[in-house]
């Protein structure tokens, strides 16, 4: 066997190998009873929105596409998905401080603003989730009143 043909097998294998090392999967149950729907006024189109281009990767519930049973592919996305829920998870929003969801409703807008979120690589293989400009107006319409709401409650 030559040198070449050692190396190809080599990667062959330790890409086998990683096919049973699987990551842990974002599956915390149902995406209807994420309870950030169900603490703040959402209205349904808002709700439409957030679950088909956020969810994913910023709520306890992931909808996984076929690909992500391969490695590595699933492990990029799951760290994706950590690094999401790191930065605002939708099932954790209501034990938030007020200060904090503030800042985290803020940042929604700016994200959605600066087409920053969703992530450009996300969009790029799931079309489905990016945001047309009427979408984009309607959460960040949305994400102003929500937060004009606890800014006044903050201030009482």
């Amino acid at each position: 066997m030559t040198g070449k043909r050692k190396v190809f097998f080599g990667i062959a294998a330790v890409f086998l190998l990683l096919q049973f090392l699987q990551p842990t999967r974002n599956n915390g149950g149902d995406p209807r009873h994420i309870k950030f729907l169900h603490t703040f006024p959402v209205p349904e189109n808002v709700g439409k929105i957030l679950s088909n281009s956020c969810f994913d990767c910023h709520s306890n519930y992931t909808k996984y596409p076929w690909y992500t049973m391969i490695q590595p592919f699933g492990r990029w996305m799951g760290s994706h998905i950590a690094e999401g829920k790191s930065e605002l998870n939708f099932d954790e929003f209501d034990s938030y401080s007020n200060r904090r969801k503030m800042s985290k409703l803020k940042s929604i807008s700016s994200s959605i603003e600066d087409r920053s979120m969703p992530l450009p690589s996300y969009t790029m293989i799931h079309q489905s989730t990016k945001l047309s400009a009427k979408e984009q107006k309607i959460i960040t319409d949305w994400a102003s009143a929500v937060l004009d709401s606890l800014e006044k409650k903050d201030n009482r």
